[in-house]
């Protein structure tokens, strides 16, 4: 009987490692564009992945610091941004 309640306490424990790694798939493919790097050499593959890593890291720990969702978080810098943008453009459009 103790042996089952080990096999299920160890059955939930993996189980909830197994939801982190999903959880972390799904968060750094939807907010860092991950997927989209083109590269055909293994090392620009790896910077890619790196830098897609460290921005996922830094709005993990915004979010904890905040207690916001990291999509709310890159929602807002991106509203931030675009507003700025909309106030003072950094590149001048002008009509031809």
């Amino acid at each position: 009987m103790i042996y089952l309640k080990v096999l299920w306490m160890l059955r939930t424990h993996v189980c909830k490692i197994r939801w982190k790694i999903e959880e972390f798939h799904r968060e750094i493919k939807q907010l860092t564009g991950i997927e989209s790097c083109q590269c055909r050499k293994g090392r620009l593959q790896r910077n890619h992945i790196a830098c897609a890593m460290l921005v996922w890291l830094r709005l993990k720990n915004l979010a904890y610091n905040t207690g916001q969702t990291i999509y709310k978080i890159k929602h807002n810098l991106l509203d931030n941004y675009l507003i700025e943008q909309l106030k003072r453009p950094d590149i001048a459009m002008s009509i031809v």
